[in-house]
């Protein structure tokens, strides 16, 4: 282990000596001491916040720091990531470098790709130099060390993961008729007409779709995992707005209005209007039957083929005002306690980032005996991971998406 964690951090500096200048953090190394500073900051976390139990789990992380560290944690709950990473890019161009509104963001990968470029992100290294980063299973999970296909180079902390799982209830869809691909999925809707949508992007989820379809349908998979080629843009795309061109129409209102967000689709499965919904977390089902959301009968499904999966992170920005208390916090996350809870169903049910061949006994003991849920799959159920798109892809098809249908919402 120790080897193998050497080997990665002289890789990680020889990449980190040719990144641009960017804002120099505390001191990780002496850990003590940035307790010391830590203690009495506020960290102002900006998460999404459209989910009750995940913020119920940030106010239970904000109770731990508070009476461990003496650090406050205030969630700032945002609709939209880009809108904490608007305000960071604000303040650099007002010159403000130091004592910045935003300490902690949950980023995804095409925000993170932004910030990357732009030198909005704490120094490199920084993740990866943290106490808990020794439990983190950066060897068999690759998404932890590229976002979106973006070297992370401990530009951001993860702390958990996720995977594309579908849903249906089994008290009004037999199983045996459930799709087993994109294009299966566009079979079946055809034939179950007003069953199936999806959220309008830019809502994540509904991105989140148009990127598996793209990634089933394309013609040369690869072209994914670089930057999008404006030059043959329009021809790669063509077959995932063919097939939204098929879908619309046998959609759930017919393609004129799409569901708001994930929640939306949740309570649409329960009172009968959807029978497929999906969602970016494979306990988001059992979650929901144990929180009374969900009926008993449902459960999950994925495709054979294999579905987007991808770690998240949180960042620091730059001119983060309680850096140390907001590396305090990013050090709590992914401390087998915090994962533990999180991945507890009760609580949320995000799949964890760190490795049970790295815990102690106890620990390791506490995750086997975790109740994950009757909707619940297996590992070895979930199939193979797709590769999230480089993030480029995202914002191409969310603009041409809007183009295309936005004026029928």
């Amino acid at each position: 282990m120790r080897l193998m964690t050497g080997i990665f951090a002289a890789g990680f500096v020889a990449a980190a000596t040719s990144l641009p200048a960017v804002a120099a953090g505390p001191d990780i190394s002496d850990w003590a001491a940035l307790e010391k500073a830590a203690s009495g900051q506020t960290v102002y976390f900006n998460a999404w916040g459209g989910s009750e139990n995940i913020n119920a789990y940030l106010e239970w992380v904000g109770a731990e720091m508070q009476s461990r560290y003496g650090v406050t944690v205030v969630q700032v709950k945002l609709d939209d990531t880009a809108s904490a990473v608007a305000k960071v890019i604000a303040e650099k161009a007002a010159g403000k470098d130091e004592g910045g509104s935003v300490d902690l963001i949950w980023i995804n990968g095409e925000n993170f790709v932004s910030m990357k470029q732009q030198e909005l992100l704490l120094t490199p290294g920084w993740a990866t130099a943290l106490p808990n980063w020794r439990y983190v299973d950066f060897e068999n999970q690759p998404t932890i060390l590229t976002d979106f296909t973006e070297p992370t180079e401990g530009l951001e902390s993860p702390w958990g993961g996720a995977k594309m799982v579908f849903f249906y209830d089994g008290a009004r869809t037999q199983a045996s008729s459930l799709p087993d691909s994109a294009a299966q999925l566009l079979d079946w809707a055809k034939a179950n007409p007003g069953r199936f949508s999806y959220p309008a992007p830019p809502d994540f989820i509904g991105s989140s779709f148009l990127k598996q379809v793209l990634s089933e349908v394309i013609a040369d998979r690869t072209k994914l995992s670089k930057p999008v080629d404006e030059k043959t843009f329009e021809r790669d795309v063509e077959p995932l707005f063919a097939y939204l061109d098929q879908l619309h129409p046998v959609g759930w209102r017919q393609g004129k209005t799409f569901p708001q967000n994930y929640p939306d689709m949740k309570q649409k499965l329960a009172d009968g209007e959807l029978d497929i919904i999906f969602a970016f977390n494979p306990a988001e089902a059992s979650a929901g039957i144990k929180a009374g959301e969900l009926p008993d009968t449902v459960r999950s499904f994925t495709f054979s083929g294999g579905t987007l999966g991808n770690t998240h992170f949180v960042a620091i920005p730059y001119n983060a005002n309680a850096k140390e208390g907001a590396l305090l916090t990013a050090n709590f996350l992914i401390s087998p306690e915090a994962q533990l809870r999180k991945q507890d169903p009760a609580y949320w049910g995000d799949p964890t980032v760190l490795s049970m061949a790295k815990l102690g006994e106890a620990d390791r003991s506490a995750f086997s005996a975790l109740d994950l849920g009757v909707a619940t799959l297996s590992p070895d159920q979930l199939g193979p991971v797709i590769a999230e798109p480089h993030a480029s892809w995202m914002e191409r098809i969310e603009a041409e998406w809007r183009r295309r249908y936005a004026s029928g919402n």
